[in-house]
């Protein structure tokens, strides 16, 4: 696949100035190459048919979010002048230009894909989006009915004229804009009207369901057939689909915030507003007709897109749980439970015998569900706090929660009502915990409370002990099937005093009267092992890699990895590079964006970059510090980002078990280390490349091989969607 190549710096002769903005690469730009190496997942020949549609639809999903967040963000910089500070230090103007030019590239060869190879190989596997034209009589009549009875009666035509004026075109929603034939010798405006493809209906009509071919028509192909019916006497002249992306980042001021739930609500209605930052449209379009739409909606003609294809693929991902033949989809895997957790004792007792590290899917989530329920029901367990960011619909975390307030037992959940997109469900959450007496905390306004902790307070004889659950990963069952994250579970007393600690932060500091967070002083105080940002999580980083510099020998060079979703902190940027100049080897799996450029001579040759795209979504954080042969190894909730340092209270912790910290080493990083299937190696360009395998070398899926671990040394459970049904009985057996 053909890359634009990013600009690689020329290094001054004599010396490096870590100042030099070459020496970075542009966060947004970055982002695009990520995104690029998904749809990378969508062309590969050996990714099943309807996996190939899976990573077309999170391409799209993503390039929304992305729209929405950061190209309106950097909208709202140009409108407000606030100078924005990246390491690449690119202007928000030079850095809206790159991607309106490298985002076209991008769709361009998305719709090649899904056009010529995915909608192709969807109809061998039985599943066809046909034509209307292509359909013979009867099917034409059955739609026809279909459309007079579930469709037209919720179609809503909104005409412009000097009655009526220019309507409010919602966010990513899918509108067809019918144009009309001017009336011989009238003196009137271009004449239009629109009609939005409702949200509520399936996008996929089915025409046929025989069992094995399953055949479908596109909502807005139907409607724009029988759309005459909407506009009786009129002389339609053309009908053309589009969709408009508006800005949703948002920027709540804390000087001038009284309650942060009434802020948040009204920042989620005030979204009608926003600006538009998007225009996708058909190709038949006319140059009046999009010229027009871009005037009235403010869109900068860089970003309207022509689409060669169905708008917005995310439409087509319920087609992944269509019955077809097993070769079109990945293998199935269902979780498993680790075998710690099999025995007859209660889970506190488990718990009691050591720490237990769980890897997440492959290890099942139902643990961390058994421990939350068994929490809610045993009559010794006199308390429970929680964080809670994103939590999904129907939560069985949140069901667990209530039942346990329900019983009468102290109950907290920090909820992150700020959590971009889950706002709304989170003030849901919230106000249906209330109901049940749980104690609804809000956090801060200043900072997301992004960091993933559960601690469960329980009587044992004349003595209280405390429970701990720390994650890398929301406590949302439904990810924790998709994404890649580690959980551990301990009762160590110096744990539990520290995310005690950690919760009277949450609930107990009053920003109003205290000002700044806790000084560094008080926290190193309050906290044995834990790490907390925005205080100290940076500084203690950077005090590991300037360990590792001290310690490192050309005999015995000091060696760092770290496994996280994104690196873009400057500051630890240039902590990396001068760890690489002092001979330390690094290895970093960053599956998003990074900023560093690893390989260059007299800078970063010690730094090798992968990313590992796959199944599941990498979310994990690891960091692994060789300390001279003591190695050290943090987990938690943090990228290397400066919102995660800053902008956020954020948790890591040390990894104490030395077999816990065996098994990250040996099992996890190196492993994923080793990929040769499906990691890509980072240029000092900012592109990547796959890894080459060698003549010697066996293939090596990092995820499959995680996924063979877990079948070996798990138990297999029942279904995944059972376990967390209240009162499911546990019914499990060998594989």
């Amino acid at each position: 696949m053909s890359q634009e190549k990013l600009t690689v710096p020329s290094l001054p002769a004599k010396g490096i100035n870590l100042d030099d903005s070459s020496l970075y690469i542009d966060r947004e730009l970055s982002w695009l190459e990520f995104n690029r190496r998904v749809l990378e997942e969508a062309q590969d020949n050996l990714t099943p048919a309807l996996e190939k549609l899976k990573f077309a639809s999170i391409f799209s999903s993503n390039l929304d979010e992305f729209f929405m967040v950061r190209v309106g963000g950097l909208f709202r910089i140009l409108e407000t002048d606030v100078r924005e500070i990246d390491p690449a230090m690119h202007s928000p103007i030079l850095k809206l230009d790159d991607i309106a030019e490298k985002v076209r590239v991008l769709v361009n060869e998305q719709y090649k894909c899904f056009m010529n190879e995915v909608l192709p190989q969807l109809k061998k596997a039985g599943i066809l989006i046909s034509k209307i034209d292509e359909l013979d009589k009867k099917e034409i009549k059955y739609l026809e009915e279909y459309f007079a009875r579930h469709i037209f009666p919720v179609l809503t035509p909104f005409a412009v004229d000097a009655g009526h004026p220019f309507p409010y075109l919602g966010n990513l929603r899918l509108n067809l804009m019918v144009v009309f034939n001017e009336v011989s010798g009238a003196k009137r405006p271009h004449t239009y009207a629109f009609v939005e493809v409702p949200a509520v209906l399936n996008r996929l009509v089915p025409v046929r369901n025989d069992g094995n071919e399953h055949k479908f028509v596109l909502l807005e192909e139907l409607i724009r057939r029988q759309i005459h019916l909407l506009f009786p006497g009129m002389n339609i002249k053309n009908v053309v689909a589009f969709r408009v992306t508006r800005n949703h980042d948002y920027d709540l001021h804390e000087n001038e915030v009284m309650d942060l739930l009434e802020s948040v609500e009204a920042e989620i209605k005030d979204r009608s507003n926003k600006i538009a930052v998007r225009l996708e449209i058909e190709p038949t379009a006319t140059k009046k007709t999009t010229s027009l739409l871009t005037r009235q909606l403010g869109v900068k003609e860089r970003f309207v897109y022509e689409i060669a294809g169905p708008i917005n693929i995310c439409d087509f991902l319920p087609l992944y749980d269509y019955p077809v033949d097993a070769c079109h989809k990945d293998i199935p895997f269902n979780p498993r439970i680790p075998s710690r957790f099999t025995s007859d004792k209660d889970i506190f007792s488990i718990i009691r015998e050591g720490d237990i590290l769980l890897h997440h899917p492959y290890d099942s989530f139902t643990a961390v569900m058994d421990f939350l329920n068994a929490a809610a029901d045993d009559p010794d367990v006199l308390a429970i706090k929680q964080t809670l960011y994103r939590t999904g619909k129907d939560s069985p975390v949140v069901a667990a929660l209530r039942r346990a307030a329900e019983n009468g037992k102290q109950v907290t959940a920090v909820v992150e009502l700020k959590a971009r997109f889950d706002e709304g469900h989170n003030i849901d959450w919230a106000r249906k915990m209330e109901e049940t007496g749980v104690n609804s905390v809000f956090g801060f306004v200043q900072w997301k409370t992004h960091c993933k902790a559960t601690l469960v307070v329980r009587r044992e004889g004349n003595q209280l002990r405390r429970y701990v659950h720390l994650s890398t990963g929301n406590y949302n069952a439904t990810t924790a099937k998709l994404y890649t994250d580690i959980g551990l579970f301990t009762c160590d007393s110096d744990f539990g005093s520290d995310v005690s600690a950690l919760f009277n932060v949450l609930t107990g500091f009053n920003s109003w009267v205290s000002g700044d967070m806790l000084d560094e002083e008080t926290v190193a105080a309050m906290f044995h092992h834990i790490r907390i940002s925005p205080i100290n999580v940076q500084q203690t980083f950077h005090k590991l890699i300037d360990r590792e510099i001290e310690k490192s020998k050309p005999e015995k060079p000091g060696r760092i990895i770290a496994k996280m979703n994104a690196l873009s902190d400057l500051k630890t940027i240039r902590k990396l590079y001068e760890a690489s100049r002092a001979g330390v080897r690094i290895d970093l799996i960053v599956r998003g964006i990074c900023c560093l450029r690893p390989g260059i001579n007299g800078l970063s040759e010690n730094i090798r970059v992968i990313s590992v795209l796959d199944r599941f979504l990498e979310h994990s954080r690891l960091y692994y510090f060789e300390n001279g042969g003591d190695p050290q190894i943090y987990s938690g909730s943090a990228d290397w980002m400066p919102r995660n340092f800053k902008k956020r209270v954020e948790i890591i912790y040390p990894i104490k078990s030395p077999e816990l910290k065996a098994r990250i080493y040996n099992e996890i990083l190196l492993t994923t280390l080793n990929d040769n299937v499906k990691a890509r190696i980072m240029k000092a360009d900012g592109s990547y490349t796959r890894v080459k395998q060698k003549e010697t070398e066996k293939p090596l899926r990092s995820q499959f091989e995680f996924i063979n671990i877990a079948r070996k040394a798990g138990i297999k459970s029942p279904p995944y969607e059972e376990c967390f049904k209240k009162n499911n009985p546990k019914k499990r057996s060998k594989r």
